[in-house]
């Protein structure tokens, strides 16, 4: 896999967005933030950052916030594959220091990708139970 950051690892369009809203199939609250995913059957995660003016003030806190949420999702792509994933701040996430932020997103990512594994694995079971009945 890729590991840079490009163009068709990024959410474009409001259409991308809304199918992300409307349909998540994992949700992971965090500290001052939520992170809303989606599967979209690519084999890489694509992200959305929704950082408005209203929980982050300063544009500089809102484009560092941005950058690490970024390295920390290249860093961590392996076991997201597959999800579309929309970021939303909310007041209080630009106090964190950098390390704090990229400490809380891998512990976040780690709970997303687990999110995905649950669902999958009773259906697992149930096949593997009907097949020896």
């Amino acid at each position: 896999m890729n590991r840079g950051f490009g163009r068709e690892k990024r959410l474009l369009t409001p259409r991308q967005f809304k199918a992300v809203f409307d349909s998540p199939t994992g949700k992971v609250p965090g500290k001052n933030l939520l992170i809303l995913a989606r599967d979209n059957g690519l084999d890489h995660p694509r992200l959305g950052l929704v950082i408005g003016k209203k929980s982050v003030k300063l544009s500089v806190e809102r484009n560092r916030i941005k950058r690490q949420i970024r390295e920390s999702l290249r860093l961590n792509q392996d076991q997201l594959s597959g999800f579309d994933i929309v970021v939303v701040a909310r007041k209080g996430l630009a106090d964190a220091e950098n390390a704090e932020l990229s400490q809380h997103f891998s512990k976040l990512w780690k709970r997303l990708s687990r999110s995905r594994s649950k669902p999958e694995n009773p259906a697992v079971a149930r096949q593997a139970g009907s097949d020896h009945a």
